[in-house]
């Protein structure tokens, strides 16, 4: 018969890649392969909700533009009485001279896109310019600090380790986050919710510590205090500058390394070759003074800087286990958070809750393909024992489709196999009553497969098609359940579409035109 080898060819060729990537999901360690991933609710984990405080992203942006322009008038030599925030993302400029509002209009119009003049007013002592961050801008700014906290979160949980996790944006500020099958939810919230700015700033060795802590903290200082998790009370205060000498955004990695005079972890730190060159530059200029290494507000080391330090590498020590120094690189490697994240809504779903959901889930799969199974045999005869063995390629190239494409199979997912065992039932029923009626014009048996099949075809492709059409709108507009239910959906379609119209069909024409059977039970 025309094409009937290749047909068969293909047939097992489909079969066996599918055996290929569904073994190693029941048999792990069989062959190197991907195996089916489970969701948070069949697996169990940890689902999270954050909030952005996009606000303060566009604080920084006031901070970093503050810190430039004092050093850009000292370097114009414009002089200023002072310079502070001022509301609604603004700053206020004390100039002292009025000659040099038209200079500093013009610098900041030149040097700073983000903000502009909003108003100039004068004083009884000096001409007050105040700047702002524009709305569009800021806008930008808190748009782009949701989506480089999604990236940088996304960047930790992939070194974390943690196998299909679900990360996306919800409405303007919020992330959510599924990790399936954590166990140790205090480590994963501290690795994501973690800003990890880390910041190097000298220590102001010219103003008393002691008259700082009792309230006289001296403009252009603050105090912060060692790293730890005692109370701050407890831990060791530092009066640091507030100029930034260098941050984390010149970082290129961050290792774990164990010292080998005291045997314990640190994390060395390399920097790119811009961030190299100012290093060196920070070290040759304040050798002998002390250099404080801070993260978040906490200052982890304050070494004496005893020489000019080139190669761009640093070391931040600070009594670390293994597994705090591992998680720290991490965050240094990811990068900071934009702006600080709040948890705002946490569950966990135990392991046993997901076995049970696999268990109800694989119990209604079984009853619903029995009962479909024994009315198509009894029903069809032998037309519908041929529709069952094409039933259970169906469920097989599913799993290997969610294996294969590394998709996660969740409860509503598991819903979507059961409909597709109804759909792809209804494709065999379409062409078997097909080919009843091509039966009943008296045309022979294979005749009335071929003509049967011919002529379901279309209907067949029309329903099926329709559906994927649905499918891949859910997968395309929907989230995390609506997902999984449109993946298992879209797989079901297209293995019910080869199932009934290529493998039905090879099986049929075995017994029909190669055996040549002369009675059609169906």
């Amino acid at each position: 018969m025309k094409g009937y080898t290749w047909r068969v060819l293909v047939v097992l060729g489909v079969l066996l890649a599918a055996v290929v990537y569904v073994v190693p999901t029941f048999k792990p360690g069989v062959w190197p392969d991907k195996q089916i991933n489970l969701g948070l609710d069949l697996q169990g984990g940890m689902h999270l909700a954050l909030e952005v405080e996009t606000q303060k992203a566009v604080d920084g942006t006031l901070d970093r533009i503050q810190g430039e322009l004092r050093s850009l008038l000292r370097e114009e030599r414009i002089r200023h009485s002072r310079m502070e925030a001022s509301g609604d993302n603004g700053l206020v400029i004390g100039l002292m001279d009025a000659d040099d509002v038209e200079k500093v209009e013009e610098l900041i119009e030149n040097e700073f896109e983000e903000v502009a003049v909003r108003s100039t007013s004068r004083t009884q002592n000096d001409v007050n310019v105040e700047i702002a961050i524009i709305g569009e801008r800021a806008r930008e700014i808190r748009d782009q600090a949701v989506e480089q906290a999604l990236e940088t979160i996304r960047n930790r949980i992939d070194q974390f380790g943690v196998s299909e996790p679900d990360i996306r944006v919800q409405g303007e500020r919020r992330i959510l986050i599924q990790l399936p099958g954590v166990t140790d939810t205090d480590r994963a919230k501290e690795l994501i919710g973690r800003t990890a700015q880390l910041e190097f700033k000298l220590l102001d060795e010219d103003n008393s510590l002691q008259r700082a802590l009792e309230g006289q903290v001296p403009p252009g200082s603050e105090i912060l205090y060692q790293s730890g998790d005692t109370a701050q009370e407890g831990r060791r205060p530092y009066l640091v500058k507030k100029d930034t000498l260098l941050t984390g955004a010149y970082l290129e990695d961050a290792r774990v390394k164990i010292d080998s005079q005291y045997n314990e972890p640190y994390v060395t730190i390399d920097f790119d070759r811009r961030g190299a060159r100012i290093f060196e530059r920070i070290t040759a200029e304040n050798v002998k003074k002390q250099l404080a290494i801070v993260l978040d507000n906490n200052v982890y080391s304050a070494p004496v800087i005893q020489e000019k330090i080139g190669g761009g590498t640093a070391r931040i020590t600070g009594n670390f286990s293994m597994q705090e120094a591992h998680d720290l690189a991490i965050v240094l490697r990811a990068g900071a958070l934009p702006a600080p994240v709040e948890i705002i809504e946490e569950r966990t779903v135990g392991p046993s809750l997901g076995h049970d959901s696999i268990r109800m889930g694989l119990i209604s799969m079984a009853v619903g393909g029995v009962l479909v199974l024994l009315f198509m045999a009894v029903y069809y005869q032998l037309a519908g024992l041929i529709a069952n063995t094409a039933l259970v390629v169906n469920i097989l190239l599913i799993a290997a489709g969610l294996a294969a494409f590394g998709a996660t199979l969740t409860l509503p997912g598991i819903a979507g196999i059961i409909l597709t065992i109804g759909m792809a039932v209804d494709a065999n029923v379409i062409i078997f009553e097909r080919i009843r009626e091509e039966q009943r014009l008296g045309k022979t048996p294979a005749s009335a497969v071929a003509a049967g099949f011919d002529r379901a075809a279309v209907a067949v492709l029309d329903a099926n098609v329709t559906t994927l059409i649905a499918a891949l709108v859910l997968y395309q507009f929907g989230t995390g359940p609506v997902r999984g239910f449109a993946v298992t959906l879209s797989l079901g379609v297209l293995a019910s579409l080869f199932t009934a119209l290529f493998a039905c069909r090879l099986i049929f024409d075995y017994f029909y035109s190669v055996r040549h059977m002369k009675t059609l039970s169906i």
